[in-house]
């Protein structure tokens, strides 16, 4: 049976909310799924409380953003406690850090006399962690631009005019996080960023995994990072980053997946 072990909710910049997802993932087959918000962990507890409804399951997990010198890497972690107290004081700390972020660009935005609002982007985001898809819905409401990709490229994406550089995570730090909290720290969609150099690294400092199967590559490119994680023994994921319908043209929930026999592995890693 399919596994998606990279999903996202409202809890963050998704578009669906956790029992949506769930009720998704239930009708399309899936025996399982990953949550994995940005730097939030809001979206497991409603998501395992419909999973109990719909009879499937739901892997508790995050998303963290971080650096390793110049390359910006994504590290999922999977099956973490989300009630640890040090693992909640610090993503608490990124949350802060992303709505000042915001409300930086708002500021600059403003100054090029753009009519955009904190109050606004804020109601967006609702309970969710505040982010740019946030900000740049709230330009499509205002009238600045016509749609969420407008916003990216003109104004917010990297380099961009009322652009506002994120915290800087280390990465080796988000793997101490993830395994603090019990979890295995998998590095996601490595063909977005020069990532294969820096797998012996990685791996010392925690690494369990790589998301070889992403929207994001080709077959070809899955199947070299089939061939890293084997050489590196790492545990070979994947998963679909789906956000919602609407997010990215093609992306469905389930679009890449891995047999469940992943999530076993990674549960005997966690000694589960």
């Amino acid at each position: 049976m399919p596994v998606d072990m990279h999903v996202h909710t409202t809890a963050s910049d998704g578009q669906d909310s956790p029992a949506l997802v769930v009720a998704r993932a239930k009708e399309i087959g899936l025996e399982a799924l990953a949550i994995t918000d940005h730097d939030t962990v809001e979206g497991i507890e409603p998501a395992m409380a419909a999973a109990s409804l719909q009879g499937i399951e739901v892997i508790p997990g995050i998303e963290l953003s971080t650096v390793c010198g110049d390359e910006e890497l994504h590290i999922l972690g999977y099956f973490i406690d989300w009630h640890c107290r040090e693992f909640l004081d610090r993503i608490y700390e990124f949350r802060s850090f992303r709505v000042g972020r915001i409300e930086k660009m708002v500021k600059k935005l403003k100054a090029m006399g753009l009519p955009v609002e904190m109050e606004q982007v804020r109601s967006i985001a609702g309970a969710g962690s505040i982010g740019r898809p946030h900000l740049a819905a709230a330009m499509v409401a205002a009238g600045i631009v016509g749609s969420v990709t407008e916003a990216f490229d003109r104004y917010i994406c990297t380099g961009g005019p009322a652009y506002v550089p994120r915290y800087k995570l280390e990465a080796a730090e988000a793997l101490h996080l993830i395994r603090t909290a019990g979890g295995a720290p998998v590095l996601a969609h490595p063909g977005l960023s020069n990532a294969g150099k820096l797998l012996p690294g990685l791996k010392q400092e925690g690494l369990a995994g790589l998301e070889a199967y992403h929207p994001s590559h080709t077959r070809e490119l899955s199947a070299y990072y089939c061939r890293l994680a084997q050489e590196h023994m790492l545990i070979i994921s994947g998963g679909s980053d789906y956000h919602g319908a609407g997010h990215k043209e093609g992306v469905s929930l389930g679009l890449k997946t891995v047999p469940y026999a992943v999530v076993d592995e990674i549960k005997s890693l966690l000694g589960r």
